[in-house]
């Protein structure tokens, strides 16, 4: 049977979340743990307890459950919602939420084993190296960049380029602890330090994006 694809025996059943919830689950593990190469469809089926063609009925190939995974690793921690703008009226407040809520998602052990993994990859799969830039990343910098726009059109910042001011924002929160955190020099910040770099941080986008007359 092959492991890039397989057909479902039960096309139009109804697909159980609970089962389909293990298997991002056993997916997300294993490849964190084993690296995509590493890990088969059969050793997702068993983690999660399942069979192998319940896991092709709810995602067509590898490929696809690898890109789910790394969406479910950020959605943990960073739903759709989070962007949401009408969430929080007030603008600091607004890059507060996103900005505590990134960094606690990139210095997660999750998202720092997958950097890891992806790093430790570089070069052998430009592909696999593109659906995690567009799972994750990339994802995450549209969402602001909408954000960017809406305060933008409110009259609350101005921005000439919003995906540069995006990837701006995303890059001073990072800032050199995260590096820190991924080659093992460091450990992860207190809640109380983690809340006033992300008040710095913002401090500093205000002053670069907030309008003059503001």
């Amino acid at each position: 049977m092959s492991e890039k694809k397989l057909q479902s025996s039960g096309p139009g059943r109804p697909k159980d979340p609970a089962k389909r919830q293990a298997i991002l689950s056993a997916a997300q593990a294993l490849f964190l743990r084993n690296g995509f190469e590493g890990t088969s469809m059969d050793a997702i089926a068993g983690e999660a307890g399942v069979s192998k063609l319940t896991v092709y009925s709810h995602f067509t190939d590898k490929e696809t459950l690898y890109v789910a995974a790394i969406r479910y690793v950020c959605e943990m921690q960073m739903p759709q919602l989070f962007f949401d703008h009408s969430a929080e009226p007030d603008l600091r407040r607004r890059l507060y939420r996103i900005g505590d809520g990134f960094c606690t998602l990139v210095n997660s052990p999750e998202s720092l084993a997958l950097h890891r993994l992806l790093v430790g990859m570089a070069g052998q799969d430009v592909k696999l190296a593109q659906l995690f830039y567009e799972a994750g990343p990339q994802r995450v910098c549209d969402g602001m960049v909408q954000v960017l726009l809406r305060a933008q059109a409110a009259g609350e910042l101005q921005v000439a380029d919003p995906v540069s001011a995006a990837r701006h924002f995303f890059c001073l929160l990072k800032g050199d602890h995260n590096f820190r955190l991924l080659i093992g020099y460091d450990q992860t910040m207190s809640t109380a330090d983690r809340q006033q770099h992300v008040d710095e941080v913002v401090e500093i986008f205000l002053r670069i994006y907030r309008p003059l007359s503001a």
